[in-house]
């Protein structure tokens, strides 16, 4: 989905964090109230940080910079996170690609996860306290010539597998 630029900073990155923890979940499929993000019944995904695209190098020298400076992002966020909330846990999000396909009508796999399995292999989750949510990070990319972005996403409880 297209954006604005995402901020840079750990700290802004945390607040559009809070912001997705307690705003309420949109009725309808599409944009966020935040300028960051999108999401739907029981879920918000928003983009932390993008790297560049890679629509005229995809070579190793560019996509590895490119995602290490991601990565740590995503260690500064999550170190923050695991101070107030403790250590997260592991989500494959591998386990759900595949089952919006058609050829599959007896499985439904909940957003955030459905859209999150095509564009990243796991992310950290943590449970929100006193809140029914989780909150999730990850860093994943739509196709090879896009930008690797770092994503945070808020879903129900009831939407992780126990």
């Amino acid at each position: 989905m297209p954006h604005e630029k995402p901020p840079g900073s750990a700290e802004e990155q945390l607040s559009i964090v809070d912001a997705l923890i307690t705003q309420p979940f949109p009725e309808e499929k599409g944009r966020s109230k935040t300028e960051h993000g999108w999401g739907g019944p029981g879920y918000h995904i928003a983009v932390l940080r993008a790297s560049q695209d890679f629509w005229e190098d995809r070579s190793p020298e560019i996509v590895e910079p490119a995602v290490q400076e991601l990565e740590v992002d995503l260690a500064a966020v999550a170190e923050a996170l695991t101070e107030r909330w403790g250590s997260p846990a592991t989500v494959d999000l591998w386990q759900y690609l595949g089952f919006d396909d058609p050829d599959y009508p007896d499985v439904e796999v909940p957003e955030p996860l459905c859209s999150l399995s095509s564009l990243a292999v796991n992310m950290l989750v943590w449970p929100v306290p006193a809140t029914g949510r989780w909150l999730g990070l990850t860093i994943g990319q739509g196709d090879r010539e896009l930008p690797f972005e770092l994503l945070a996403a808020v879903g129900e409880e009831s939407s992780l597998p126990r």
